[in-house]
């Protein structure tokens, strides 16, 4: 599945990984330090959450305008340049305050407007590494590659959120509140690795930068559309944009009303083969067995197949090791439950590309706007997993300690149904982010590529607002009936997707 592609895109993916991974470091522990350090209610906090969310993915826009008009490497340095100052400031611990308050916001404004600038260019970037006929063919798997690279970084976070705070809390004496912003400089040093690897690696992808040579020439030719064309393919993306905003609304529902279920709801304790799934290098180990598999099947020559034989075999003997020294208990904190996303990204990519692969050569490859279809579907199902398992479940509840309000653990829900809700959204993620990513690479008119990419992220931006419902409704209602609010708008926007489907295939 690696074979023939452009150089370049390994190398952006790889820039990509230091920062996400510093993202999601920070993301995973983010809403609950909101109210343990500033005592916020879980409305409150789910607003602040989803609203940095928002901005995440609103600056996008304006980062594409710009780079459309100065250039996607340009914007892309800056980026990270802005979002290091961002980082830094949220490191700082100053208390519980208005004023550490407010000094939080001011980080977090920075940290969305350099991602905004940094994100969406980087991607085009790769788009533009497809726009050589050579790796046409080869977009919506380079797609995927670059998307796993992601999540490898996505993978590692809430364990290095969960063990630098727990250090900064046994070792070097720091109170549970200050000790969050050990998790928060983590993405400090991430980013410093992302523009190392970027500049190491300029020259393989340099070509997709754009803006003005030395000479005052564009960089690279501009394909010319029709009015007619350009309407079409603009009217094309923002109806996918529509639909997207109802996923993310729903999908990252895992940095809140699912991150407060683990934390309120789910057993804080496991046993036997279930606690090895709460340890970051078993997930590693599985992943090395699937792509070993894959790499002995693929290979061509008895060389390969016997270094994929032994990766398979070692992480099997490890895997072997690990479950024959379990402890009797493992500790499960409610933020480690988001490094089950990226890990079934990244084990099921190479299974996803197979998949499509094969009914790509008989011909019967799903269109990209298809299977956006179909996630929204599968991303129901998932909260059809939380709401069946949800009914009888008390109401949430808080108490107050030492003068703070705090939320309580009130039932002790088997861990396996946040594993195993994680796949399904994980399967529908898969149908639609990278999918969709592509395909606004590939259908967006030339002159308004950053721009377009800007607007898959506004998409994101809204859905990312929206977050918020579930923290709105988190106490007023049933926790039933709250994830049944996100079966209803996956649905919705499914039905919406399969009816403007002749529409979207027609410039797909």
């Amino acid at each position: 599945m690696f074979e023939g592609q452009p150089k370049g895109l390994y190398a952006l993916a790889l820039a990509n990984t230091g920062e996400r991974f510093g993202y999601y470091t920070m993301i995973a522990v983010f809403a609950l330090f909101l109210r343990a350090n500033f005592g916020l209610s879980a409305a409150v906090a789910g607003t602040i959450y989803s609203s940095f969310l928002m901005l995440v993915y609103f600056f996008p826009l304006i980062g594409g305008i710009m780079a459309d008009k100065f250039g996607f490497g340009k914007m892309v340095t800056i980026g990270i340049l802005i979002m290091f100052l961002g980082y830094l400031l949220l490191a700082i611990p100053l208390g519980g305050d208005t004023f550490a308050l407010v000094f939080m916001l001011a980080a977090l404004l920075l940290i969305g407007f350099g991602t905004g600038l940094f994100k969406g260019n980087l991607q085009v970037m790769v788009g533009n590494l497809y726009d050589d006929p050579k790796y046409a063919a080869k977009r919506d798997s380079g797609f995927s590659i670059f998307y796993m690279a992601i999540n490898i970084g996505a993978l590692f976070a809430p364990t290095a959120a969960v063990r630098i705070k727990e250090y900064a809390e046994n070792v070097w004496g720091y109170s549970g509140n200050d000790a969050y912003h050990f998790a928060f400089a983590v993405a400090c040093a991430s980013l410093i690795l992302s523009i190392a690897i970027y500049y190491a690696f300029r020259s393989t992808f340099r070509h997709t930068e754009g803006g003005k040579t030395a000479k005052g020439q564009a960089a690279q030719p501009v394909e010319e559309l029709t009015p007619s064309e350009t309407k079409q393919r603009i009217v094309a993306l923002c109806l996918v944009f529509t639909v997207v905003i109802f996923f993310w609304m729903a999908f990252h529902q895992n940095g809140l009303s699912l991150t407060y279920f683990a934390n309120e709801f789910t057993a804080q304790t496991s046993k036997g083969l279930e606690s090895m799934a709460f340890n970051v290098w078993n997930l590693v180990a599985i992943i090395v067995m699937v792509y070993g598999l894959f790499g002995f099947f693929q290979s061509k020559t008895s060389k390969a197949k016997l270094y994929a034989s032994l990766a398979v075999a070692a992480a099997a003997v490890f895997l072997g090791w690990q479950y024959g020294n379990l402890p009797e208990s493992t500790a499960v904190s409610a933020p480690i439950f988001q490094q089950f996303n990226p890990f079934y990204v990244v084990a099921l990519t190479p299974v996803s590309m197979a998949i499509f692969g094969a009914l790509a050569k008989k011909g019967k490859e799903p269109s990209a706007p298809r299977k956006i279809a179909y996630g929204m579907l599968i991303a129901a199902a998932a909260y059809c997993l939380m709401a069946f398992a949800s009914v009888g479940l008390p109401m949430p509840q808080t108490e107050v300690v030492d003068g703070e309000t705090v939320a309580m653990h009130v039932a002790d829900v088997t861990p396996n149904l946040l594993i195993v809700t994680y796949l399904v959204l994980t399967f529908a993620e898969l149908l639609l982010s990278p999918m969709g990513i592509s395909f606004v690479s590939k259908v967006a008119p030339p002159k308004y590529k950053g721009m377009m990419m800007g607007g898959w992220f506004v998409a994101t931006a809204i859905g990312n607002q929206l977050v918020m419902v579930g923290g709105l409704l988190w106490g007023a209602i049933p926790m039933w009936a709250v994830w049944s609010v996100f079966i209803g708008v996956c649905l919705v926007a499914a039905v919406f997707m399969f009816a403007m489907m002749k529409r979207l295939e027609k410039v797909a």
